[in-house]
């Protein structure tokens, strides 16, 4: 029995097929009585070439259309002019049936789109949708990371308040504490101050009644040397008036007993300023101490700001290649076709759920192969 029916060609992942007039008992690929055309069902277009008139022939000479034969040459009214030949129609009354029946098939037919215009529809809605989850988790992520700065700056004010309440409450119990300490300290200096104002009068009043007394003794002695002298003039009859030495050494005695009474308080005061001032001179300098924490600290910074950077390259050194996932389906697609097979492994993972990256990296397989 004769068959019509279609032969593979081409080659592989890229089939042609030929619509062929065969013995059913030759294998698919073997000898063939005759070639009626081709189909190609790979390209968008859906290209046929069909010569219709040996496919009428074969027809009638009782060939069997296979199905798949079969939906082709009723998609293209073979089957319906068969049908008016065999009732025995004329050729003008057969031409106007099918004049008449592709007009309502046209009319009725709407435009079926391409493959390439589906892909570009499939790839459309993919990147909508991972537009929309990536603006999702963006959402998400924004209201988490504000939720945590909220939680984060209640914390912050509630250890300041804490912070505050513990500096408060110190500064009571120093001032406190010091307020006792104060008191007795000016009760103290008070004391001191008085003791050495009073000792101070008494030194001066002993001074005072010293030279008093060192006044009278040289009274007493200048009385009686002058009683003397008298007696003795009165006894001798010989006035003996005291000669100009003696009174400028009496005079300078005077004056040196009077000038040390008056400097023995300059050297008290002199000596207290020389123990204030060394006591000042052994007091640690604040500013040197300062300058030194200063530099510790910022030696400090400096090792950590090294470790921060350190961190931050070896973060860069441990990043790889992309990874499809991460990117836009249009921008995987074209990555998969302009870069070579070698450098693209591990770029498509497991997760990778999208229908045309997965295709790409199929026809990328293929075309290597």
């Amino acid at each position: 029995m004769l068959r019509i029916r279609l032969q593979r060609r081409g080659r592989k992942k890229r089939p042609i097929h030929h619509i062929v007039v065969a013995d059913s008992r030759k294998p698919r690929d073997g000898r063939i009585i005759e070639d009626l055309g081709r189909f190609d069902n790979i390209t968008p277009k859906n290209q046929l070439e069909l010569n219709r008139e040996r496919a009428l022939y074969w027809l009638r000479q009782g060939a069997q259309p296979s199905d798949t034969v079969r939906s082709i040459f009723k998609n293209q009214g073979i089957m319906y002019e068969m049908h008016l030949v065999r009732w025995g129609k004329s050729e003008e009354e057969i031409e106007e049936a099918l004049t008449e029946w592709r007009e309502k098939r046209e009319a009725k037919e709407k435009k079926v789109p391409t493959r390439k215009e589906r892909q570009q529809a499939l790839l459309e809605a993919e990147e909508k949708e991972f537009q929309k989850q990536l603006k999702k988790k963006a959402e998400e992520a924004a209201r988490e990371k504000a939720k945590q700065e909220a939680l984060a700056a209640e914390e912050d004010e509630q250890e300041e308040a804490d912070e505050e309440e513990e500096v408060e409450a110190s500064d009571k119990e120093e001032t406190e504490a010091e307020e006792p300490q104060e008191a007795q300290a000016q009760e103290a200096d008070a004391e001191a101050e008085e003791t050495e104002t009073a000792e101070e009068e008494e030194e001066q009043k002993a001074e005072v009644e010293a030279q008093e007394d060192s006044e009278d003794e040289e009274d007493e002695d200048q009385e009686a040397a002058s009683a003397d002298a008298s007696e003795e003039d009165e006894e001798d009859t010989e006035e003996q008036e005291p000669s100009a030495d003696d009174r400028d050494e009496t005079e300078e005695q005077e004056k040196a007993s009077s000038a040390e009474e008056e400097s023995a308080p300059d050297s008290e005061e002199e000596a207290e300023d020389k123990h204030a001032e060394a006591s000042e001179d052994e007091e640690p300098e604040p500013d040197e101490a300062e300058d030194e924490d200063e530099q510790a600290e910022a030696s400090e910074d400096e090792e950590d700001a090294g470790d921060d950077e350190q961190e931050a390259e070896e973060e860069t050194d441990q990043s790889g290649t992309p990874v499809s996932s991460e990117m836009l389906a249009k921008e995987a697609i074209s990555h998969i076709e302009d870069t070579p097979l070698e450098e693209l492994e591990g770029f498509v993972t497991e997760e990778e759920d999208r229908v045309t990256v997965r295709r790409a990296w199929d026809d990328k397989h293929g075309e290597e192969e």
